[in-house]
């Protein structure tokens, strides 16, 4: 089983969008048996909050099913549990590296990476755009699948 965590921020926008949209795709390749999905932040600032509704409003546009779920930070027992801590910026590459000593076994890449891409995704908490951040999700996730399976 491919074990994988999103990672942005507050996990109330980018990272469940992620965690939603990879769920969505295995589903549809039918390989839900083999991966567990999952997301988490960063920060304490959203513990214990709901999907952001800008997050809802994009996933129920694109028919992407998701499930009431409460934000959560990272733990130290995430690095050895998951395979891939796939963040969503810079910034949370080094709140994550800081937690988990530097990514000894470097599991921790940048969502777009896997898109050929070097940049981050934009946070739509700051820009308000929920389109955009859900295109880059999209082709995150859609290459790191292809990776994958």
């Amino acid at each position: 089983m491919v074990k994988i965590l999103f990672v942005c921020h507050g996990n109330i926008c980018r990272s469940p969008m992620a965690e939603f949209v990879m769920k969505a795709l295995v589903k549809e390749a039918g390989k839900e048996n083999d991966f567990l999905i999952e997301s988490a932040a960063t920060s304490t600032e959203e513990i214990g909050n709901d999907i952001h509704y800008g997050t809802r409003q994009i996933l129920n546009q694109k028919n992407i099913p998701f499930s009431k779920r409460r934000a959560r930070q990272i733990t130290k027992d995430d690095y050895n549990l998951y395979d891939y801590l796939i963040a969503m910026d810079e910034e949370n590459i080094y709140f994550m590296e800081r937690k988990w000593n530097n990514d000894p076994a470097n599991k921790i890449k940048l969502l777009l990476e896997f898109a050929g891409k070097s940049r981050s995704i934009a946070d739509p908490w700051y820009t308000g755009n929920f389109e955009k951040t859900y295109e880059d999700v999209f082709d995150g996730c859609t290459a790191l699948l292809k990776k994958l399976t």
